[in-house]
């Protein structure tokens, strides 16, 4: 057999003691990389009261500093956002501001009226059996334009332009009742109908959501943003 001369195998033994350092100080770095969880693996409660904490700060103009490129390349390979919003297209409504949350943070769905319809739950299902977010909010907000419409086309039906009809005819359903009541404040009363009818549709949504829901892993919430204080204001859920 052949035999390395002395200097040799010394340069062997040399690097084979710094190869078994490095496995043994890798072990315990690998270990606690497998066992750092995601920032999602939180339960519902938690997720809304950080949701809540970031509005108060919101409403008060009190942001926690950020810096957008911390974080960059790992939100390049995975996301873990802690709610899922179904919230209105309204500019002024913007999910990740009035929450105070970082990219990556909220997995957000937008549609003018803030309802449910087969392509915003197929999102909304993604976020809860893929992404695993533990929260799933249905947010609507003030003085909705989505809401007054459906409202003037209820007491006074006439012809939209385009496709806005399919809006109306969406909210509709959420609103009916409330508008043939009639009373004080009907787009206020018809706004908060809208978001707990659309909740209640979430929570029951076959087959992903209503499991996560049944099962406690996830919880489906709704809520009002009030565009002239910024504060958002939980509704019955």
């Amino acid at each position: 057999m052949y035999e390395s001369d002395p200097q040799s195998r010394r340069r062997f033994l040399q690097h084979a003691g710094l190869g078994i350092v490095a496995l043994s100080a890798a072990v315990p770095l690998r270990r606690a990389c497998a066992d750092a969880s995601p920032q999602n693996a939180i339960t519902p409660q938690a997720a809304l009261d950080r949701l809540l904490a970031g509005n108060a700060r919101y409403a008060a103009n009190k942001f926690d500093p950020k810096d957008f490129s911390a974080g960059r390349a790992a939100r390049a390979k995975a996301q873990h956002p802690i709610a899922s919003i179904l919230s209105c297209a309204d500019s002024r409504v913007a999910p990740e501001l009035m929450f105070d949350q970082a990219p990556g943070d909220l997995f957000v769905v937008r549609v003018a009226g803030n309802y449910l319809n087969p392509d915003a739950l197929s999102s909304l299902e993604y976020g809860v059996g893929v992404l695993g977010t533990p929260l799933l909010m249905v947010l609507g907000h003030s003085n909705c334009g989505a809401v007054k419409a459906t409202i003037q086309e209820l007491q006074d039906p006439r012809p939209l332009p385009g496709h806005i009809w399919d809006i109306t005819n969406a909210v509709r359903p959420g609103i009916e009742n409330v508008v043939k009541a009639g009373g004080d404040n009907l787009l206020e009363r018809a706004i908060e109908a809208n978001a707990e009818y659309n909740a209640a549709r979430l929570a029951a949504a076959q087959p992903i959501i209503a499991a996560a829901v049944k099962d406690g892993r996830a919880r489906v919430v709704c809520a009002e943003y009030e565009l002239a204080s910024g504060k958002v204001r939980l509704l019955k859920s």
